[in-house]
């Protein structure tokens, strides 16, 4: 029998949940989406599958939570057809053009911001009203704000900036508040408010802004501009002043105190849906090297992770999933090509999932 494509990975909390109840969509109050690049597109069938077919089965509201190309797959969402919507967005990201001039490894940030803002744009600006006044869904789009030396983008004290944060960050996740700040826009509510978070922010020095037509773009350009790769974006409308850079810096797993917790008391379920790459929920970009802070905690006790097995990731084009290293080793036709094949592959963890939702074995849920 061959390996399942399909990993669970389940909070102590969400497993028992599982145990006694399996899962249906009624059962999910806040949906989670990583930073990660091109690795997000492996997730693509399970975002078609799960805001296509098995959550409109349901009524509540759900909260949306993503950063980076997170961000950008929840805002997708939102849209009027949301299949449709995430085949688009897809297509448009395996497609796009990052030809590198002469002499340089990769193409100059203001290239990548440009071509990622006019995207952006193109795939969103006409339903903008349509995304923010969902019916269901409330998105929440997570931001870096750089604080003091990292107010402002500039030549010198944006690397100082980022060594001081790098520094800090090593000694206390909580200290790098100092550097940059978590800043979340967010749609707002069936009231009118700004819809609450679906977390607890006390884990980090964090802001919430509301969302808006004014700006939406920007937020969701913010939300994936990779420092040094990508230019910040500066004074977003309706924010606090100064540099905004990609999410995943504060949050590049959201690995977030998330309020399911809280709740399950009173809710049938109260449970985190979490689309993932991986089984590691890394609480910040620049967490990567430091293995430790890589664990589960109670943070995620109700969290339902998703995410391809190992050895099934290995058989894909260079035994990876896709990356950005991709656009320096291999020439455009060669990523297109190795890129897709990856996510026609990745109908398989769909597939699985819909499956395993009609008969639930929780013997299939591995702890995080």
């Amino acid at each position: 029998m061959s390996e399942p494509a399909l990993n669970l990975y389940a909070g102590p909390a969400a497993r028992r949940h599982v145990e006694r109840h399996g899962l249906q969509p009624e059962h999910v109050v806040t949906l989670a989406a990583a930073a990660g690049g091109p690795k997000g597109l492996i997730l693509g069938p399970l975002d078609r599958f799960i805001f296509g077919q098995w959550l409109p089965r349901s009524a509540q509201p759900v909260a949306l939570v993503g950063a980076s190309i997170g961000a950008w797959r929840m805002a997708t969402a939102c849209m009027g057809d949301p299949v449709a919507a995430f085949q688009q967005l897809e297509t448009g990201y395996i497609h796009c053009d990052m030809t590198t001039p002469p002499g340089r490894k990769l193409p100059p940030p203001a290239q990548v911001s440009a071509a990622s803002a006019h995207n952006l744009r193109a795939m969103f600006e006409a339903q903008v009203p349509g995304i923010l006044n969902h019916a269901r869904y409330r998105l929440h789009v997570v931001t870096a704000r750089g604080r003091h030396l990292l107010a402002r983008e500039g030549r010198w004290r944006t690397p100082a900036g980022y060594l001081g944060a790098v520094l800090t960050n090593v000694a206390s996740r909580r200290a790098m508040g100092a550097w940059i700040e978590r800043v979340v826009f967010s749609a707002r509510d069936a009231a009118g408010q700004v819809a609450a978070l679906p977390f607890a922010a006390r884990d980090y020095r964090t802001r919430q802004v509301a969302l808006t037509p004014g700006n939406f773009c920007p937020a969701l350009l913010a939300s994936g501009s990779i420092p040094f790769m990508m230019q910040a974006v500066h004074d977003i409308p309706g924010a606090p002043p100064g540099a905004y850079w990609d999410g995943g810096i504060t949050d590049y797993h959201l690995h977030l105190a998330y309020h399911a917790a809280e709740a399950a008391a009173s809710a049938a379920g109260a449970l985190v849906l979490y689309p993932h790459f991986q089984r590691a929920v890394v609480p910040g970009w620049l967490d990567k090297p430091l293995k430790w802070r890589h664990a589960a905690t109670p943070f995620l006790d109700r969290v339902l992770v998703l995410a391809p097995n190992p050895a099934w990731v290995r058989a894909l084009p260079g035994g990876k999933l896709p990356d950005r290293t991709d656009f320096r080793h291999l020439a455009q036709v060669e990523r297109v090509r190795a890129w897709s094949q990856a996510v026609a592959a990745a109908r398989q963890l769909a597939e699985e999932f819909a499956a395993w939702l009609e008969r639930p074995d929780p013997r299939r849920v591995q702890p995080l």
